[in-house]
Parts: structure tokens; sequence; C-alpha cells
């Protein structure tokens, strides 16, 4: 091991995976947004989702909030499914 790296005893070695940066991301543009109450804050984090991320990262937190969400807080949650809405018509 390098000597200016640390060891890490986390069972999942320090890695999050791709759905739950995702969803760390998700939450934290939501509340963001929460300020401006619900029906704002879940069209404008649907709205920010479309524009800034790319296809597979959509199709990915889509399809997690199809699952069932976990993790997704209940605005990102609503704007992700709002977002399923729109891609679907799209």
């Amino acid at each position: 091991m390098s000597p200016d790296r640390a060891p890490d005893h986390s069972p999942d070695h320090g890695h999050k995976t791709t759905i739950e940066r995702l969803v760390m991301v998700a939450n934290q543009i939501s509340r963001n947004f929460a300020r401006q109450g619900e029906a704002k804050a879940v069209a404008a984090t649907a709205d920010y989702l479309k524009k800034f991320w790319e296809p597979r990262m959509r199709r990915a937190i889509i399809g997690h909030a199809a699952e069932g969400g976990v993790g997704l807080d209940p605005f990102a949650l609503k704007a992700v499914q709002m977002l399923a809405r729109d891609t679907q018509v799209s």
C-alpha cells in the first residue's frame, strides 16, 4: 500500500455504487430547490435532471425509482417519477 493512502476498513472499501452516487446527487439537487415548495421543487429538480444529466444517468435513476427508489428523498423521488413520465411522452 502506498504511504499516502490510509487503509480503508469499511466493508465497501469506500466506494459507492453508481446508483448510490446518483441518489445522493438527486437528493442534493432536490434539497436545493426545496425552499420553493414541493410543486416547484419537484418540477425544477426534474428539469435539472433532464437538462444536465446524460441519458444513461437518467435511465439509471428512473429504473431505480421504478424499483422503489430506495434512498431517494420524497421530492427527488417525485422528480424522477415526473422525469420518467416526460421521457415516455418525448
